[in-house]
């Protein structure tokens, strides 16, 4: 067992110094030859991790050929981000996200992400959402499509998609109707999904660029709908749901753009940090981060995770309710962020990264910490010990980014959408 001095040196030693953010280009340059680069947080409302992850990613576009970043994030909601980069589609990347209407708000409509739509614009970088939640806004786009291209099936389909129209919009009202012994919508759901699959593109002007959303819509609506149903049961289901429909959406827009295309993906520590590293584990979850190198192999597949000690964060104290600034306060004792903390006053500096080689593997940091991980909901008078995950940092990830204070991400004004059940593990992740 290592001491608290032995692991505080080991930090010092492994600490490659942050004193100016292009000071990233020598982490990207570590993890550039990786098809797929995902970039972490332990918050959702950090400004740092969103300017950091930006100009990490902006390097990765413009200096090893990273072709399409991936959000944990609506698919509707980023195709029309991705139509104002490609298309020109909108005045703006900031009325363009003013159309944003699901909470948590902030998360995507926010000034960072402002700036980091028109990076994505200059360079031609495509950007797309990984998330399960749009169960009706995603049944709207595949309707709004076919109506165009197949009206036969579109009136097909939505005769199908009536099994949870009738709940008019509300998934709440429609995981309720499965409480009380309503067969649901599972088998409406999955054979819309098949038929749209049997499409072929016919003088698609795009290059099948609109079939393969609107495919893609519809896979959201099955995968959101057993999301919803599983979450009744409790347990791992849910949570595993969501990330396997990630890993799912990952491969198809890797197989989209090609055998040479390679990805970054923007979640939270939760989903891109190797779920084998943790106690999700042993408790039957998985994630994003773990099936990734699962499926395309540790040696194609960059992990870096993001943490701070102090300073302040936008979240909320219940689902649904008001963005606040609230005070981040100093990281538990004996937290890995505590320990980065005091590797970072004996180094008298606040910024760093360690990557995570070789050298790494038998050193103290191989101990298990406790990992600070901060959701939507959030209350910093009563953090407690749910929100530290036990983790081995080297298998976690390949690399960690350590910012000493943060503060709150500037989000954007809008209108809040009511009715969402929210998910749990870990407080809204």
């Amino acid at each position: 067992m290592s001491t608290r001095e032995e692991i505080i040196e080991t930090m010092v030693k492994g600490a490659n110094r942050i004193s100016h953010p292009l000071d990233l280009s020598s982490l990207a340059k570590k993890i550039g030859d990786s098809k797929v680069v995902m970039l972490g947080e332990s918050t959702h409302g950090t400004s740092e991790f969103y300017s950091y992850r930006s100009i990490l990613s902006e390097i990765l576009i413009r200096e090893y050929g990273f072709n399409f970043v991936a959000v944990e994030g609506d698919w509707p909601d980023a195709t029309r981000l991705r139509n104002y980069i490609h298309k020109g589609v909108g005045k703006s990347a900031r009325s363009v996200l003013k159309q944003n209407n699901r909470w948590p708000l902030w998360m995507w409509a926010n000034e960072e992400v402002i700036s980091f739509a028109e990076v994505l614009r200059f360079h031609q970088c495509s950007f797309y959402g990984l998330d399960v939640y749009s169960l009706y806004e995603s049944i709207d786009e595949v309707l709004h499509y076919l109506k165009k291209s197949n009206p036969q099936l579109a009136q097909k389909m939505s005769a199908r998609y009536d099994c949870l129209g009738k709940f008019e919009g509300n998934e709440i009202a429609y995981t309720k109707s499965l409480i009380s012994g309503s067969k649901g919508c599972e088998k409406e759901v999955a054979a819309n999904l098949e038929d749209l699959l049997r499409l072929r593109m016919e003088n698609e002007h795009d290059g099948g660029e609109a079939l393969f959303n609107a495919q893609q819509n519809a896979r959201v609506v099955k995968n959101a709908e057993n999301y919803y149903r599983t979450m009744l049961q409790g347990g791992a289901d849910s949570w595993n749901g969501r990330d396997h429909h990630m890993m799912d959406t990952l491969e198809k827009l890797l197989e989209h753009h090609g055998p040479e295309s390679k990805a970054i993906v923007w979640a939270h520590n939760t989903h891109i940090g190797d779920y084998r590293a943790t106690d999700m584990w042993g408790e039957g979850y998985v994630n994003l981060g773990g099936l990734a190198r699962q499926k395309l192999g540790s040696e194609n597949v960059s992990l870096v995770g993001f943490g701070s000690y102090q300073g302040s964060v936008v979240a909320s104290h219940a689902w649904g309710g008001n963005e606040e600034v609230m005070k981040l306060p100093p990281a538990q004792a004996g937290s890995f962020e505590d320990l980065c903390h005091r590797a970072a006053l004996k180094m008298d500096t606040k910024n760093y990264y360690f990557y995570f080689g070789d050298e790494m593997k038998d050193s103290p940091l191989t101990s298990i910490f406790g990992h600070r991980a901060v959701g939507v909901v959030y209350n910093p008078e009563h953090e407690n010990r749910s929100q530290y995950v036990p983790s081995v940092m080297t298998e976690r990830y390949d690399a960690f980014v350590y910012i000493d204070r943060t503060q709150s991400i500037q989000p954007m004004s809008g209108k809040i959408q009511k009715g969402v059940i929210p998910e749990t593990w870990p407080q809204g992740q």
